[in-house]
């Protein structure tokens, strides 16, 4: 089996150095240019299976390459790197054909399971179906109703629970055991609509801790994995 192959265009040599040295950790092949042009030329004459691409770059910008690219390619996966977070710029790069987008500072490990979910689609492979959620689900002895969007526990007032809170539950419990990177959630729960304040979704976890943990400092269930994201454990 012939090893899979990642570009990257990135022209911060301690970033650049970074990707390419961890990717190769992870079993890739990877060749790292620095420079907008050259690495247009290289992407065009070489048989690459995913282009890591950031946008501020010398000679030629990461815009212009992406446009170029997906004029003759629409199949490889492009992973968007860039200190450029503003959701215009990632709007842009979504809509020129880019299939991810990671903002600049991140962490290693999200940056690594983005591309091995990239490659993973490009080579048809589906993502483990999910057990259908039921319509209640028991969490430390409170209930969890996703119909009712509230949380009972015995004779007590229900607690009512915001659409969005009840769709970022939905998400976790179907990921159980796996990390959930914030991105996502700002995708699964916001979409175009809108980026909410950075603190938005740690202030959801922070009151499911409240409801569900019987000591919310020591959390048993809902964890924060910093700079990555976010795990349910049942």
């Amino acid at each position: 089996m012939k090893p899979t192959r990642i570009l990257v265009i990135e022209d911060e040599p301690l970033i650049g150095h970074l990707v390419a040295d961890n990717l190769r950790q992870e079993g890739y092949e990877v060749e790292l240019v620095p420079d907008g042009g050259q690495g247009l030329s290289r992407c065009q004459e070489g048989e690459f299976d995913l282009l890591v691409l950031d946008l501020m770059l010398p000679t030629l910008p990461g815009f212009e390459i992406l446009k170029r690219i997906r004029e003759k390619d629409s199949q490889l996966p492009v992973l968007i790197l860039s200190a450029r977070t503003h959701e215009r710029d990632r709007i842009q790069g979504l809509t020129l054909g880019a299939d991810d987008y990671l903002g600049k500072p991140f962490h290693l490990q999200e940056l690594l399971l983005r591309v091995k979910a990239l490659l993973r689609r490009a080579m048809g492979i589906e993502e483990e179906p999910q057990e259908e959620l039921p319509a209640e689900l028991e969490i430390s002895g409170r209930i969890l109703d996703f119909e009712r969007h509230e949380v009972r526990r015995g004779e007590g007032d229900p607690v009512a629970l915001s659409r969005r809170e009840i769709l970022l539950l939905q998400l976790l419990c179907e990921r159980q055991g796996r990390v959930v990177s914030r991105n996502e959630i700002m995708d699964r729960l916001w979409g175009e609509d809108g980026v909410p304040n950075p603190r938005t979704v740690d202030n959801f976890i922070a009151h499911f801790r409240k409801l569900f943990e019987d000591d919310h400092k020591s959390p048993r269930h809902f964890h924060t994995l910093r700079g990555v994201g976010y795990r349910f454990e049942p």
